[in-house]
C-alpha cells in the first residue's frame, strides 16, 4: 500500500477542455501526460517522484480508457530502456524518478536513446532532488543533459506553465528526434495550483499498432557505423531545429521593464524564490510584477543565443541565478556574449553561493549586493528587510540548545529495523566490530545514534557489492545490509549474484519490509499484500536460493531479539564457506498503522469492543541502566525525573505514540521482556463481563496495594 492513496484525486484527471484543474502539481503533470496523448508511461519511485508514480497506479483505469500503457517500472534503467519504443514509431512515451541517482543508473539506457534518437516524442521527468531536504549526494542533472545532448526543460513553478512546457517538450522531442529531460523540483511536485484543462487525447498510433507494423531503421541504431553519425548529426541537424522550436514558440519567457543598466536571467525553476527576493528589496510584488527585466530559462539546456543577445544588449551587466555547481548557465551565457562582441558583463557566482539552497533570504543578499556594484539607483526605496539574525542570536536561543538535545533522523516508531541492529550490537559485544557495508533505504539510519553501525554506502541495491573487496581469509567476516526495494532494483544481480559466483565468504542481511517503505509503501516483487495488476507474493528466499545461496536462513519477526542475535551469531561463526544470506521479514510498521489505526478508530466509532495494547515503565522497578534506550533508540521512549530523593538517576518513560511493538522490553535482554515494562490492555467499549472483572478486580487490587504499603520502610526527615 503507498503512503497516500490519490484515488479521488484522479477524478479530475477526466476534466475536459475549459474546465478548471486544480491539485498538486504531480496531479497537473499527469494531466498534461494525457493531454498530450501519451501512449506508454513508466517510472520508478523516489523523493520526489514517489506520490506521481501513486497518482499513475491509482489513475490505472482512466489510463486504460485512454489505451495508455502504464508500467512500474523494476529501475530507472528499465524505465529508460521503454522509451525505446519510441526510437521506431510514432509513439509518445513518458518515464519518472528522482534525479540524479536515477539517471545515474539508467544512464546507459539514455546515452544509446540520445545517439540515435527518437521518431516519437520521448521525456523524462526527474525530480531535481538538491538542497538541504534532499536526501542524497549534491549533484544537479545540467552536465548529463548536456553530456548526451538532451535538452532540459526546467519549468517555471506554476501550474500553466508547466503544463505546456510538457505538451509542448513532445512537440520539441519530435521536432530535433531527440528525448527530452524535464526537471521539477519537490515544491513544483506538491504545491496546489489551478489552470484551463484541455481534453485528453488518445493515442493516434498505439502500441498494437506498432507490435502490428513493425519497422527498422539501422540509422537509428547504436552501432558503427551509424553511432559515428549521430553526434554529427546531434550538431547539424538536432540542436538548429531544436533551437529553431524553442524560439519560434517562447518556450523561454520575458517579464519586468525593459529599463535600466542590469537584468537577471534565472532558471525557470528558480523564479518564484526570485520573485519573492526581489519583493524584499522592492522591485516586485507578490504576483511577478517586477521592475527590472528578468529572462526566464524554461529550457535549461540548450542556451538560445538570439535570445540572450537581444535581452543583454544595451545592458551594463547581468545576474545569472544558477542554483548549484558547476556554473553551466553562467558558463554558457558569458561564452555567447563573448562570441557576439555584446558588452554587457556577467556575474552569478561572484555575488551567489556556489551550492546550498537558493532561498529567497539568499537571493535577497546576493541581487541587492550586485545592484549596488552596478545599478545602485533601484535600491532607492527599500522596504525593510526580513533579518532573522538577532532573533537567532538572543540568549534564550543559546539556552534552548543547551538544553534540547540534537536529535539526529531516525527510524520510526515501533520501527522492525530496529531490533535488526539491536541484536547487530548485542552480537558486536561479543565477537568485537566487523566492517558494515551499508546501503540506500530506511535501514540506512542506523548509522547514527544509537546504533553507529556502517561504513560506507554505494547507492541503491549495492550494500552486498560494496562489500565484494572484502572476499578474503580473515578472522571476521564482512556483513553487508540492503533493503528489499534494493534487493529487487539490483542487489539479486550485482550483490547476491556476484556473491554467489564469487564464493564470498561474508554476511548478506537483507531488510524484508514486505515493501519497498523509504519511498512510500509501493509494491515490489515480494509484497505480501495481493495486487489485481501486480505478481506479488516472489519469495526473496526462493529468488536467493535460485541462483545457488546454499547458507540461507530467514527471520519472519524481526521482533524477536534474540532469534535475530543467534542467527547473526551464526552466520558470523559458522565453518561453512561461502555467502551467508539472512532475510530478515517484519512489516513496516507505519503502513501497518496507516491500515489498522483507521479500523480501528472506525471499530471503537462503531461501539465494537476493542482491545489495544500500551506499553509502560514501572518506575519502582527501572534501574534507571537505560539499555532499553541504547540498543533500541525509539522515538517513543524518554527519560523522567523521578521526585525521589534517593534516586537521582531518571528512569525510562514511554509516551503516547508507541504502537506496542514490544522491542524496547526485549532489547533490553534480548530474551525476555525488561522486569520494568508492562502491557496494558486499554478495552474500548467495555462488556458487561469486563466491567463485572474491573469491579471485582479492583477492590483485590487496593488491598494488596495497602498491604505494601504498610510493610514498605519509612524513614522520617
Amino acid at each position: 500500500m503507498a503512503e497516500r492513496s490519490f484515488a479521488r484525486e484522479v477524478e479530475h484527471l477526466r476534466l475536459g477542455a475549459g474546465d478548471i484543474f486544480r491539485g498538486e502539481g504531480i496531479l497537473a503533470i499527469t494531466k498534461a501526460l494525457l493531454q498530450a496523448g501519451v501512449s506508454y508511461v513508466g517510472g520508478y519511485q523516489g523523493s520526489p517522484i514517489s506520490h506521481l508514480m501513486d497518482v499513475l497506479a491509482d489513475a490505472n483505469d482512466i489510463l486504460d480508457e485512454l489505451g495508455v500503457n502504464f508500467q512500474s517500472s523494476a529501475s530507472e534503467a528499465t524505465a529508460a530502456a521503454m522509451l525505446s519504443a519510441s526510437v521506431m514509431y510514432p509513439l509518445r512515451g513518458a518515464v519518472a524518478w528522482k534525479s540524479t541517482v536515477g539517471t545515474n543508473v539508467a544512464s546507459d539506457a539514455l546515452a544509446n536513446l540520445a545517439s540515435g534518437g527518437v521518431t516519437g516524442g520521448a521525456m523524462v521527468i526527474v525530480g531535481e532532488d538538491y538542497g538541504e531536504g534532499s536526501s542524497i549526494m549534491q549533484e544537479r542533472t545540467h552536465a548529463f543533459a548536456m553530456k548526451s545532448q538532451m535538452w532540459l526543460l526546467d519549468p517555471r513553478p506554476d501550474h500553466a506553465c508547466i503544463v505546456d512546457l510538457i505538451e509542448k517538450g513532445f512537440e520539441l522531442s519530435e521536432a530535433s528526434n531527440t528525448p527530452v529531460m524535464l526537471q521539477v523540483r519537490v515544491r513544483s511536485c506538491h504545491m496546489t495550483g489551478s489552470f484551463v484543462a484541455r481534453d485528453n487525447v488518445r493515442p493516434a498510433f498505439t502500441i498494437a499498432d506498432a507490435l502490428n507494423n513493425p519497422k527498422r531503421n539501422l540509422d537509428r541504431i547504436v552501432l558503427p557505423p551509424a553511432a559515428y553519425e549521430h553526434e554529427q548529426e546531434k550538431i547539424r541537424k538536432r540542436l538548429p531545429a531544436a533551437i529553431d522550436f524553442i524560439r519560434s514558440h517562447r518556450l523561454n519567457e520575458f517579464f519586468g521593464e525593459r529599463s535600466g543598466r542590469t537584468g537577471i536571467i534565472v532558471q525557470g525553476g528558480m523564479y518564484n524564490s526570485l520573485v519573492r527576493a526581489l519583493q524584499f528589496l522592492g522591485l516586485s510584488d507578490a504576483y511577478g510584477d517586477v521592475r527590472l527585466p528578468v529572462y526566464v530559462m524554461n529550457v535549461g539546456y540548450p542556451t538560445i543565443p538570439d535570445e540572450v543577445e537581444d535581452f543583454c544588449r544595451g545592458l551594463d551587466a547581468v545576474l545569472v541565478v544558477e542554483e548549484g555547481q558547476p556554473d553551466y548557465i553562467e558558463q554558457s551565457i558569458t561564452t555567447v556574449l563573448a562570441r557576439a562582441a555584446v558588452a554587457a558583463q556577467v556575474r552569478g557566482k561572484a555575488y551567489l553561493p556556489m551550492g546550498g539552497d537558493y532561498t529567497a533570504a539568499v537571493l535577497t543578499k546576493g541581487i541587492e549586493a550586485f545592484l549596488e556594484d552596478f545599478d545602485p539607483a533601484r535600491l532607492g526605496n527599500r522596504p525593510p528587510k526580513p533579518d532573522v539574525a538577532p532573533l537567532m542570536a538572543s540568549p534564550a536561543i543559546a539556552r534552548l540548545k543547551e538544553a534540547v538535545p540534537a536529535r539526529p533522523p531516525g527510524l520510526c516508531t515501533g520501527c522492525p529495523e530496529r531490533p535488526i541492529f539491536a541484536a547487530m550490537k548485542l552480537v558486536e559485544q561479543e565477537l568485537g566490530a566487523h566492517h558494515v557495508s551499508a546501503d540506500i533505504g530506511c535501514h540506512l539510519f542506523s548509522i547514527l545514534p544509537p546504533f553507529n553501525i556502517g561504513a560506507t554506502t554505494m547507492g541503491f541495491g549495492l550494500g552486498a557489492a560494496s562489500a565484494s573487496a572484502f572476499n578474503v581469509k580473515a578472522e571476521k567476516r564482512a556483513i553487508a545490509v540492503m533493503g528489499d526495494g534494493g534487493f529487487w532494483h539490483n542487489g539479486l544481480t550485482s550483490g547476491i549474484g556476484n556473491a554467489v559466483f564469487n564464493k564470498h565468504d561474508g554476511v548478506f542481511l537483507i531488510v524484508d519490509n514486505f515493501y519497498s517503505s523509504a519511498t512510500g509503501g509501493q509494491d515490489i516483487l515480494s509484497s505480501r499484500a495481493l495486487n489485481k495488476r501486480r505478481k506479488t507474493n516472489n519469495s526473496i528466499v526462493d529468488a536467493v536460493k535460485g541462483i545457488g545461496a546454499k547458507w540461507v536462513r530467514q527471520v519472519d519477526r524481526t521482533y524477536d531479539v534474540t532469534r535475530m542475535r543467534a542467527v547473526l551469531r551464526e552466520a558470523l561463526t559458522t565453518k561453512e564457506e561461502g555467502p551467508k544470506i539472512i532475510v530478515a521479514s517484519s512489516e513496516c510498521m507505519l503502513n501497518r498503522q496507516r491500515r489498522e489505526k483507521p479500523k480501528v478508530a472506525q471499530a471503537i466509532k462503531a461501539g465494537a469492543r476493542t482491545v489495544t495494547a500500551r506499553f509502560g515503565v514501572d518506575e519502582e522497578v527501572c534501574t534507571g541502566d537505560h539499555a532499553c534506550i541504547r540498543l533500541s533508540g525509539c522515538p517513543s521512549l524518554s527519560v523522567k525525573q523521578l521526585d525521589d530523593p534517593l534516586r537521582d538517576d531518571p528512569v525510562a518513560s514511554i509516551d503516547n505514540s508507541c504502537v506496542a511493538c514490544g522491542n524496547c522490553g526485549e532489547v533490553a535482554d534480548a530474551a525476555v521482556l525488561c522486569p520494568s515494562f508492562y502491557q496494558a490492555d486499554v478495552i474500548h467499549n467495555p462488556t458487561r463481563w469486563d466491567r463485572l472483572k474491573e469491579r471485582l478486580a479492583a477492590p483485590v487490587i487496593a488491598f494488596l496495594q495497602r498491604r505494601q504499603d504498610r510493610r514498605a520502610i519509612c524513614f522520617e526527615a
